[in-house]
């Protein structure tokens, strides 16, 4: 876990970690539904917004930008452990699975769609579409209702040699519980070896430790408001050969041209801001002076942390008692799981609305997730019309989580 003074360098560099701009103090715990922004990337955003030129121009101003952005591919490219490939930015993050998913649909050998029922609604809905255009059957691996997972072994009781395109998800935002994706990615490599596989990242991608080298997939996405930059804008990395199949470009264009029209210069500019702050926290946490070594070192300590405050929020902390020692209380996904990523899912007895708007009376901000479409593939298995979601990040505090425990008992008693 972080020690307080680096706790306090931390959140010193994130906007709003303590207030609301509208409603004043607050502990922000609804991370997984976008991050707080680093102040560096709301002072890139302005700097960027007031530049008048455009890319590839032949000024001065215009070549500036062009380096900006090459820098920013480079830096995502190290961030993601990205062999080869292209980085490809866009409108966000489920308008890049579509994208992704489409082409792989549209331009895959002959065969069937596997996914999994832990999915987000974005890659299940992009499958479900392109699949019936193309023609394909798209099968959904059931998810393990105790865990919130689907494992590497459930992938390879489903995949096929047919299985042509296949999807991942790297974390649920419902459950919190991150996916073994090299093991996944293996399974379906077993019997599949040339499928075309997309990884939806958005989840996982701001508590780091993201590999695609050692994963070996094709796509990969996430949202950059959910990884301490802004709205606006979705990054992927798409391999060569996922690159190599038709999609919409520019007729005459440069070849393996992914993007359409001009993008914003300041949203590159700011994933640089992003990947600098991980480049930062790693080297505050290890003596490692290699890039790609330091942003590892980030990922680590960013879980060691998550896991302590997650752990005290389930098991409780001093002689606060945690959520699994309150009554009635369920924790979806288990008290006691290993693949747990800064997010703890509940319910009650108590209506989930009324444990909401209590929390957020008490200025903690949470979330309630209910049975639709985007959360309904996890809540109706488990017989639940909603949950509260509590989600952290790495600039949370151990004392914000006694704070919630003290409240939460109140509430629920």
């Amino acid at each position: 876990m972080f020690d307080a003074p680096l706790l306090a360098e931390i959140r010193a560099r994130f906007a709003h970690v303590e207030d609301c701009p509208f409603t004043g103090p607050r502990i922000f715990f609804e991370n997984a539904g976008g991050a707080l922004t680093l102040k560096s990337v709301v002072d890139t955003s302005a700097r960027f917004a007031a530049i008048p030129d455009n890319q590839g121009r032949d000024n001065p101003a215009s070549q500036a930008l062009v380096q900006i952005i090459a820098k920013a591919r480079a830096d995502i490219a190290t961030f993601f452990n990205a062999p080869g490939g292209k980085v490809v930015f866009g409108e966000s993050g489920t308008e890049l699975l579509f994208r992704l998913i489409r082409d792989a649909c549209l331009g895959a050998r002959p065969g069937p769609v596997l996914g999994s029922t832990v999915e987000h609604p974005a890659s299940r809905s992009a499958c479900t579409r392109w699949a019936e255009v193309a023609g394909r059957a798209y099968t959904l691996i059931p998810h393990d209702d105790a865990t919130g997972t689907v494992s590497a072994q459930a992938y390879a009781d489903h995949v096929t040699p047919e299985t042509a395109v296949a999807t991942i998800l790297h974390t649920s935002p419902v459950t919190g519980m991150g996916m073994d994706l090299p093991a996944i990615t293996a399974a379906i490599r077993a019997k599949a070896p040339d499928a075309i596989i997309i990884v939806d990242g958005i989840q996982h991608a701001c508590h780091g430790g993201i590999d695609l080298a050692a994963a070996g997939v094709d796509g990969y996405v996430i949202s950059p408001y959910k990884v301490f930059s802004r709205h606006g804008y979705g990054v992927a990395w798409a391999s060569d050969r996922l690159t190599a199949l038709a999609h919409d470009s520019l007729v005459g264009g440069p070849d393996g041209a992914w993007e359409l029209g001009t993008r914003d210069t300041g949203a590159y500019a700011t994933m640089s801001e992003v990947i600098g702050y991980f480049d930062w926290l790693g080297s505050r946490v290890s003596d490692a002076t290699d890039p790609r070594a330091r942003l590892m070192a980030a990922a680590a300590a960013i879980h060691a942390h998550e896991s302590t405050l997650t752990e005290a929020m389930i098991h409780g902390t001093g002689n606060l008692p945690g959520l699994a020692d309150l009554p009635g209380v369920t924790i979806i996904g288990g008290t006691d799981n290993p693949a747990r990523e800064g997010l703890v899912s509940f319910y009650a007895a108590t209506p989930t609305p009324e444990i909401v708007a209590a929390l957020n009376a008490k200025g903690i901000r949470t979330h309630i997730r209910k049975a639709d479409h985007y959360s309904g593939n996890i809540l109706t298995p488990l017989g639940q019309p909603d949950c509260v979601r509590v989600s952290l990040a790495h600039y949370n505090s151990l004392d914000e989580v006694k704070t919630f425990l003290t409240a939460i008992r109140e509430i629920l008693s």
